[in-house]
């Protein structure tokens, strides 16, 4: 939980047991866990008879608000603890104890509201989000709790007996009590945590706002392309960009009706905005964006703009050349429009799948963490407990689900995710497996996906249902070679995503409202022009929970591309080389420096310009790479 005790994510329904058996390369218990078919009713999915995750009180939505003052409960009690014992390293033991009695409730809940198929259990969830949320705040500005930690390692002696692990979360946590306004008077201590309150608020306002459908009049839609929407009277409905739509005039439509600026949703922006800046100047950074990146392997705005404008000078003569491959198809289609396992450690935890479609289900996959592995006070391990949530289609009576690549890409880069909170031993649950900085914590599962476009992978799994034969190589070569298509143009998009969130979380006032700024930062970045009469910005969900990091997708792309071709390039099997990305990597959690665990792994400290060309060269890579001799 980071923030003086941030909770990290994620949830499901059916549960696998992770044991240490055997290890098994045919992923026959993959494809058993896809065809596994509802009986009855319908599965006991969230725990209707023991209630969810095995917690009684949450048979019923109510048992949130009893959840949640049990756990409040518990914090009063374990502040007291920590206010009143000298310090020492129990006092670090204690934190960590209070940051896990918060996130069992808010991590636990931020699946729930998300995802539970029943209304009823979706508010309840979200109360109880809001409710550990403001607590946290609070605790963040408790001057006594931060004094006790504070103590700690003042005393260079004390600083000096703790090992490196417990040492750096004490760092952690006395890091989040700084960037909280610790050092405030009492006035502005309270400003700090009505700021953080306000942020929270319209941080879900504009969530919910990203989503929401439009409705135009039908009349200024030509009548072919009604049916392609919900029609509700003489109104269509938009929902989304229909960008899969073959007939570009649907597309047309949909991007200029969904992102058709809403006054409402704007001003929700610019005030979140706006209050982060306050909070951060509050705090004494001079942005938003140099808060958040403390701790980061980046570390400030400045490194994020000179990665991010090194990368798209790099791309920009590749970008031109998919832009104008894009449009030569264009004119074509329409020529008059321009369960893990370890042998000897045992049980590692559990994964709740929560793999198949559903009514009101979100149309996302996603990881989320219930609970953080770390040693218990009695030295047993708290086992980790996560959720992949996918949006598979259900079997049918004839044919069991099929995956299409992107569903198998998608499933393997959830893995990643699962695999590290699985792998990580972290003393603490406060720096257990994904909970790191934001441009580390996609490593894992970006690596992932390199692994799931090797033939010598797929070839163990990927089978014709019917007829047992493998996946054919020319099959995957052509596979590999497509993802190649607009592949610098893709990523030129990416880079112009994350310079506009740089420029927004950057210094303020920026003298220029959020339209303008993305007008002239998609000039700069990107190349395609700025359509008039839209506000995209009002649709980039990112803002909310990567202000200021959206960068870290590229950057962890860059580190998972060296280790890829580092350790697994050769051999995707390699045990020796899994088990070092194990020790120097997955174990360590947010536990170590990010930047101290990539250059454990790859044996040097990458430079921007490292980071920069790693990228640049997977757009070259051969899928050839990917077939390397396997008979």
């Amino acid at each position: 939980m980071r923030g003086a005790m941030l909770c990290a994510r994620r949830l499901g329904g059916l549960r696998a047991r992770l044991g240490a058996r055997q290890v098994s390369t045919s992923w026959s218990p993959v494809g058993a866990a896809f065809n596994v078919r509802p009986q009855g009713r319908r599965l006991d999915l969230f725990g209707e008879r023991q209630g969810l995750f095995g917690v009684p009180a949450l048979r019923a939505p109510e048992g949130f608000r009893v959840a949640q003052e049990r756990a409040l409960r518990r914090t009063e009690q374990l502040v007291a603890r920590a206010c009143s014992l000298p310090p020492g390293p129990q006092t670090v033991l204690l934190f960590d104890e209070l940051s896990d009695a918060l996130c069992r409730v808010a991590d636990l809940a931020d699946f729930v509201r998300i995802a539970h198929p029943e209304a009823a259990f979706r508010e309840a969830a979200e109360e109880a989000c809001r409710s550990i949320g403001t607590a946290v705040e609070k605790l963040n500005t408790n001057v006594e709790l931060y004094q006790s930690l504070q103590k700690l390692l003042a005393d260079e002696r004390l600083a000096n007996s703790l090992d490196p692990e417990t040492r750096r979360v004490a760092e952690l946590f006395l890091f989040d009590f700084e960037i909280s306004g610790i050092h405030l008077d009492n006035d502005k201590r309270r400003r700090a945590v009505d700021l953080n309150v306000k942020i929270l608020d319209l941080s879900s306002t504009f969530l919910m706002g990203t989503n929401l459908p439009v409705k135009a009049e039908k009349h200024l839609l030509p009548e072919r392309v009604w049916h392609h929407f919900e029609v509700a009277g003489d109104h269509v409905v938009v929902d989304g960009l229909r960008a899969e739509a073959p007939d570009d005039l649907v597309r047309e439509a949909a991007y200029k009706i969904f992102l058709y600026p809403n006054a409402g949703q704007l001003k929700c922006l610019e005030e979140l905005l706006s209050n982060r800046d306050l909070l951060a100047k509050l705090v004494g950074y001079e942005s938003f964006s140099h808060r958040a990146l403390q701790g980061t392997m980046a570390r400030s705005p400045e490194t994020v703009m000179q990665f991010l404008e090194k990368l798209s000078d790099k791309l920009s003569e590749r970008t031109m050349k998919d832009f104008e491959m894009m449009r030569g198809m264009k004119m074509k289609l329409n020529p008059q429009n321009s369960a893990v396992v370890h042998e000897s450690e045992g049980l590692l935890g559990y994964i709740y799948c929560d793999f198949f479609q559903r009514a009101d289900k979100p149309h996302q996959d996603c990881h989320f963490t219930i609970r953080g592995g770390r040693v218990r006070e009695d030295g047993s391990y708290q086992l980790p407990v996560v959720v992949l949530m996918l949006n598979l289609p259900q079997p049918s009576r004839d044919s069991p689900t099929l995956l299409t690549p992107g569903m198998m890409e998608n499933l393997f880069h959830e893995m990643g995710h699962a695999m590290h909170s699985m792998l990580g031993r972290t003393r603490y649950q406060h720096v257990t497996g994904t909970r790191c900085p934001t441009d580390f914590a996609e490593v894992p599962s970006i690596l992932m996906e390199y692994f799931a476009a090797d033939y010598r992978v797929m070839q163990q799994f990927a089978r014709h249902y019917q007829t047992g034969q493998s996946l054919p190589r020319s099959m995957v070569s052509r596979l590999c070679e497509s993802k190649k298509v607009c592949a610098a143009a893709d990523m030129q998009l990416q880079v112009f995503y994350a310079a506009l969130d740089q420029l927004y979380h950057g210094p303020h006032p920026r003298g220029r409202c959020t339209t303008d700024v993305l007008r002239a930062t998609q000039e700069r970045f990107y190349g395609l022009p700025y359509v008039p009469g839209t506000a995209w910005q009002l649709r980039f969900s990112h803002l909310v929970g990567y202000g200021a990091k959206y960068y870290s997708y590229l950057m962890s792309r860059a580190v998972a591309s060296m280790v890829w071709r580092e350790c697994f390039l050769q051999d995707p099997f390699n045990r020796a080389a899994g088990e070092r990305y194990r020790r120097e990597m997955l174990a360590h959690g947010g536990g170590k420096e990010p930047l101290l665990m990539v250059e454990g792994m790859l044996q040097k400290r990458p430079s921007i310009d490292d980071f920069v060309n790693a990228l640049v060269c997977d757009l070259d890579l051969d899928a050839e790479s990917f077939l390397a001799d396997s008979e």
